[in-house]
């Protein structure tokens, strides 16, 4: 398809997306780098390396439409199970991806947040990213959330963990919901309501499991480094057609 083909498409599905309110908050399971670059022949590190574009053209995409939040699945407490030559890779590719996007990030106003535990992250890479959290703190018009270190049941299990030390202290009791939100990576953050995972899995691997209670859920074929701003405006549209009912009629 030519380049201007592909423009009057998205040209045309921003129309259909500006009928309809968007999510405030999308959440993306950014899968298949590896699959892209076994299909070419390539060394998985390259799929990663296309894989960062593809979370560039995503960021960019999100801040035009005037998304409020958007978190990317980038680095899964299991994922330290990869060879380490993978893992080295992938946190060089980070440092040089934010070094490179912070002016981007700044000029656009877009905030840099993580969730995870960072701590583990090695110490070079974890200086870079809190530079640039640091960096885009002011900012305003998007807040991209990346998942590193992350897992969901980890996450749950500190929650309880911290509520419980609370709860010896205040004699807390009838815990709800909301008291093991207060604890939670996202805390203060609006739920995500709709949650895209590419490269035709269909499987949530520990993301998000407490925060995505309620959201619409999207599965994409199209492998992470193939994914496009017509992908992005695709999900919405598909979720901007669903009716949400919350247990209601």
């Amino acid at each position: 398809m030519k380049k201007s083909e592909i423009k009057a498409l998205e040209e045309n599905l921003l129309i259909q997306i500006k009928k309809n309110p968007l999510p405030e908050h999308i959440a993306i399971i950014m899968d298949g780098n590896g699959r892209w670059a076994s299909k070419r022949k390539f060394p998985r590190l390259r799929g990663h390396h296309a894989g960062a574009e593809a979370i560039r053209r995503t960021i960019t995409a999100s801040r035009e439409l005037g998304l409020k939040n958007l978190t990317l699945y980038a680095f899964s407490t299991e994922n330290w199970r990869r060879p380490q030559k993978e893992i080295t890779g992938l946190f060089s590719l980070m440092t040089r991806f934010l070094k490179k996007e912070t002016a981007m990030m700044l000029k656009n106003d877009i905030s840099l947040k993580t969730i995870g535990d960072i701590s583990k992250i090695p110490i070079g890479p974890q200086k870079t990213l809190i530079e640039t959290i640091e960096k885009t703190s002011h900012c305003r018009s998007l807040n991209v959330f990346v998942a590193l270190n992350y897992g969901s049941r980890q996450e749950i299990a500190y929650a309880v963990t911290r509520l419980i030390q609370e709860s010896e202290k205040n004699s807390l009791s009838n815990i709800q919901p909301e008291d093991i939100e207060r604890f939670l990576y996202t805390s203060g953050v609006t739920d995500p309501e709709l949650l895209i995972r590419t490269s035709g899995e269909r499987r949530i691997s520990n993301f998000l499991l407490w925060q995505i209670s309620y959201a619409e859920l999207y599965f994409t074929d199209v492998l992470w480094p193939d994914f496009s701003k017509k992908d992005l405006y695709n999900s919405i549209i598909d979720f901007q057609q669903r009716k949400r009912r919350f247990g209601g009629l």
